[in-house]
């Protein structure tokens, strides 16, 4: 059921809720969190779409935020709300409700989106896009527990998780952290079955996949070896090498959906380790709203104090080989013989 407000209030919007869910019989409110996404008109769809898909496993109320770009200094004076309200098959398992803001509204979102949490239920904010520096200091981000964001949608990853790591607050987390729940649990688990001393590791991945660093910061900060950071033709990450006394440990996977685990003196062995989907990776983060702590650690550790890319070796230039001498001329006495 889709019901359209233009011109309208929070007010309205909470009043059109409860009629909706009377004329499609579920007036109670079985919802366990309010997410707000904070968004623009070009990525609205695909966050929507990955919210809704996650709302099976969180029933929650969804607030879509979109800042409407006002191209005229009349139309930037015209503080409108518009709204959009969904609930039931619309969407997913809790209710949706799609804001556009316009004019001088667009400064005081968090007036209009705090009416419309639900009460007594955390709140989480995610930026697909365009995430603040400051997240906890945002207006939008001050009313949530979690604040998500996505540093593989910035233009310089690294230079982002620098900006992320000197403005953390407890509750800030990263879909590019969550990306590599598998690799880190893969990875403890090999480190538990053998005690083997890490001298150093590396890490393989796309040179654009702020995943690998924080892979790469994870490893320095916790097992207190070198590490380095090399770059792959992907797709995201890899591979990472741990390198011991015993031999090298290996978790190797090229093609994006099956790893391969080496590990000194046992057999190589095949391990599930695909690469999720955005609605998979926000279903993980909702499950938990207490701070990262391990995060945290391992963004403040800082890309700088990770170990140097070994350079290549020069190809060694060959060479040059010396022109053939001209054969002598026989002596006239040889000659005569």
């Amino acid at each position: 059921m889709k019901i359209d407000l233009t011109e309208t209030n929070s007010s309205k919007i909470n009043a059109a809720l409860v009629k909706a869910r009377r004329d499609i019989g579920t007036p109670a409110i079985g919802m366990v969190l309010t997410l707000v996404i904070v968004t623009d008109e070009e990525n609205a769809y695909d966050a929507l779409k990955s919210a809704n898909d996650a709302s099976h496993e969180h029933p929650s109320r969804i607030v879509v935020v979109i800042k409407r770009v006002s191209r005229s200094p009349r139309s930037r004076r015209d503080a409108r709300l518009d709204a959009e309200v969904r609930v039931g098959a619309d969407s997913g398992t809790g209710e949706t409700v799609v804001l556009r803001l316009h004019g001088e509204l667009v400064d005081h979102a968090q007036s209009v989106v705090l009416p419309l949490l639900l009460p007594d239920a955390p709140v989480v904010v995610w930026w697909p896009e365009n995430a603040p520096t400051d997240l906890a200091g945002d207006p939008l981000g001050a009313l949530g527990q979690r604040r998500i964001t996505d540093t593989y949608s910035c233009e310089d990853p690294t230079e982002a998780l620098g900006s992320r790591a000197a403005a953390y607050a407890p509750g800030d987390t990263d879909l590019s952290w969550t990306r590599i729940t598998p690799w880190r649990s893969m990875l403890a688990a090999a480190l538990d079955q053998q005690t083997l001393s890490v001298a150093s590791a590396t890490v393989e991945g796309e040179s654009e996949n702020p995943s690998c660093e924080l892979l790469a910061m994870w490893l320095a900060d916790r097992l207190k070896v070198p590490v380095r950071r090399t770059p792959s033709a992907g797709p995201g990450l890899t591979a990472v090498r741990l390198e011991t006394k015993d031999g090298t440990i290996v978790l190797d996977r090229a093609d994006g959906a099956l790893a391969t685990l080496c590990m000194p003196g046992q057999p190589d062995r095949a391990v599930a380790l695909k690469r999720r989907d955005t609605a998979e990776l926000l279903a993980e983060e909702l499950r938990r709203l207490d701070p990262d702590n391990t995060y945290e650690a391992s963004l403040k550790f800082g890309v700088a104090k990770l170990a140097p890319e070994s350079a290549a070796p020069a190809p060694a230039e060959e060479a040059p080989v010396p022109a053939p001498k001209p054969a002598a001329k026989p002596s006239k006495k040889a000659a005569a013989k």
